[in-house]
This record gives structure tokens, C-alpha cells and sequence, in this order.
């Protein structure tokens, strides 16, 4: 009888699997002595469950050499530098003897003053250090730092009146400071501890063409002593154009002070709208009225052929001529045209009443 070649197939395969299953399970027998070292035995549990042995349980021989270390290996964090204290002025007298005795800071009885606070230290800062080690450590010299730092420190108590605008105006965007005009040991002036005796000295150390005009014959009374760089001008900052301390123009400046000219008017002249300063130099001129220029020339750099004259005033009819003439005289255009600035008078177009 011929048997199948294909019957034993399967045969084959079940033996081959249990002969692996045999192998695979002599191989963990074998090497079950050495895991079980690292499992434990988990108490009060129904059935004797096997888990691995928690790591901590090797740690102290592994840990042993690192414990032998010496401890000077581990980076200790640096103690926090003291902070300076306050001295008093007494301390300070031992080695400066600027004050700022007699002056408004050193005015005891005024709660706002330094004098009434921490004396020097109010403005220079805690001085202990410096005490200690006047070579190494310096307090704040408003000499030295930069302008921003001086105008912060000033600011904590002059930050409100003529002060408040100070921040973006034009002097502090040009770098300048306190210290720049003011001086608090050794004031030169009367009023405002400033580093001059009045304020035109001061101010001429910049605005050196502002204060020549003032020499000139016609200027405003500043020079005696009348008014000051200050009347007009509010050096801290001001909302108005060019430090201006009235209104938000020139025009309404001057007319604070010169309030017939202020209007409205009925016929009003284009160049009072415009400004005063349009016609007259506020500082000072060698004209009349501090015009900018001498008349009639001066109203013609805008009134040329028109209406009368129809010409020029020149050589010929400003005195060199044979017949000169008459408007050139006296007043000149303004003999006539009395009311230059405006008029309310029905027939006041000409601006002659």
C-alpha cells in the first residue's frame, strides 16, 4: 500500500514546535537562580506574586564612593553685599567743605528741602562706602554722570510748576541739565541758584545773538532790569512755541501785554494774523519799534506797485534825490496809516483811522 508523502507534514511541524518550546523553556530554568536575586517576595498577598526589588536597595553600595567625596567640591553661593548706609553731613564735612548751607536746599525747616531729609545723602546717595573707601567707591557727582541721570535725580522733588514740562522739551532733547545752568553749592545769582549773576549772562553763554540785540537801540527793557530772560520764556519747557510762557503763539504772547493790538478787528492786517514777529524783531533792533527793517522800505517788501507808490523808494527818493520824498519823512507809511494793525472804524479799510 503507497503512503502519501504529504501525511507527514504536519507531523513534522507540531514535533519541530515542542522540540523549541523545550529548548526555550531549559534556557530560563537555567538562568532563574541568578534573577531571582533581584526580585522580593510581597507580604500579606493570597498568592506568592514575584516583582522586581525596588532600586533603593543597591543605592547604598553604589552611592558609598560618591559619599566619600569631601564636601569642599560643592560651590558655596556668595553672601549678599551689604548695602550702604546713611553717615549724615557731619561725616561728610571731615573731607568737602561745600554746603549747601544758606541756600534753598539747606532750608531745615522746609519738609521738602534735602536739608530736611538726609542732608548730602538726599541727593548724593548713601555715603558709608565711600566713608570706608573714599578711593574705590564714589557717590553720585552730578559732574560726571550723564545728563538724564542729574534731570532724574533733581526730578524727584522738582517735578511739578515751571518743571513739570521739562521731559522732551527743547533744552532736555538737546542733552543739557540741571547742573547746566543751576548750581546748588555755589549759586552766583540772587534768585534761582544760577551759575551766572542774572539770567541775560546766563543765557548769553548760548543765545549769544539773542542778547547782542539787547544792546541795540530799540530792545526790550531787559537790560535795565525790567523784565528777564524768563518774563517771555519758560526755560523748563512749555506747551507753547519757543519756550513761549502764554498761549500756543508769538501773537498771543505779546498781546498779553500790549492787549490794544490784540482785535479782532473789522479790517484786520494780514501780517498782525500772521505774528508779531513778522514786523518786529521781540529781542531788539536798530529800527524804530523794533521793526525788523526802516520804513517805507520795510512795507514795501510786500506793498510794491500798488495802489501809491507805484515805484520804489529808492536812492532818488529817500533823501539823495533832487525831490525826495515826503513819505519817507517822520513816520514814514504810518503818518498816514495810523491804525497798522487793524481797524474797527467803517471806513478803516486803509487802516488810516
Amino acid at each position: 500500500m503507497a503512503i502519501r508523502r504529504d501525511s507527514f507534514r504536519p507531523k513534522i511541524w507540531v514535533a519541530s514546535g515542542v522540540l523549541s518550546w523545550t529548548v526555550a523553556f531549559a534556557s530560563v530554568m537555567a538562568t532563574a537562580p541568578t534573577a531571582a536575586e533581584g526580585l522580593r517576595t510581597i507580604p500579606g498577598s493570597a498568592r506568592n506574586i514575584s516583582q522586581p526589588a525596588a532600586p533603593q536597595a543597591a543605592a547604598p553600595q553604589a552611592a558609598a564612593p560618591q559619599a566619600a567625596a569631601p564636601q569642599a567640591a560643592v560651590p558655596q553661593a556668595a553672601a549678599p553685599a551689604q548695602a550702604a548706609s546713611f553717615v549724615g553731613d557731619a561725616k561728610c564735612l571731615e573731607c568737602h567743605d561745600q554746603t549747601v548751607k544758606g541756600t534753598l536746599h539747606g532750608r531745615s525747616a522746609d519738609p521738602r528741602t534735602p536739608a530736611a531729609k538726609q542732608g548730602c545723602e538726599s541727593c548724593h546717595g548713601a555715603g558709608s562706602k565711600h566713608a570706608e573707601d573714599p578711593t574705590t567707591v564714589q557717590v553720585r557727582n552730578f559732574k560726571k554722570i550723564p545728563a538724564h541721570d542729574v534731570n532724574a535725580t533733581c526730578a524727584t522733588c522738582h517735578n511739578r510748576g515751571e518743571h513739570a514740562l521739562w521731559d522732551g522739551s527743547q533744552h532736555e532733547a538737546r542733552n543739557l541739565s540741571c547742573v547746566t545752568c543751576h548750581s546748588i553749592h555755589s549759586p552766583k545769582s540772587e534768585t534761582g541758584q544760577l551759575k551766572a549773576k542774572t539770567q541775560p549772562d546766563l543765557c548769553a553763554t548760548c543765545h549769544r545773538d539773542k542778547v547782542a540785540k539787547l544792546d541795540r537801540s530799540g530792545h526790550m527793557p531787559v537790560r535795565e532790569g525790567k523784565m528777564q530772560c524768563s518774563t517771555c520764556h519758560n526755560t523748563h519747557g512749555a506747551t507753547n512755541t519757543k519756550l513761549l510762557r502764554k498761549g500756543d503763539s508769538v501773537s498771543e504772547l505779546c498781546t498779553s501785554c500790549h492787549a490794544d493790538k490784540r482785535g479782532p478787528f473789522l479790517w484786520e492786517h494780514a501780517p498782525s494774523r500772521d505774528g508779531c514777529t513778522t514786523c518786529h524783531d521781540p529781542h531788539g533792533s536798530s529800527n524804530e519799534r523794533m521793526l525788523v527793517a526802516k520804513p517805507p522800505i520795510f512795507c514795501q517788501r510786500c506793498h510794491v506797485s500798488t495802489r501809491h507808490p507805484s515805484t520804489i523808494y529808492d536812492e532818488a527818493l529817500v533823501g539823495a534825490g533832487s525831490t525826495p520824498s515826503a513819505r519817507v519823512m517822520a513816520r514814514s507809511c504810518v503818518t498816514c496809516h495810523s491804525a497798522i494793525h487793524g481797524s474797527n472804524h467803517p471806513s478803516g479799510q486803509r487802516f488810516i483811522r
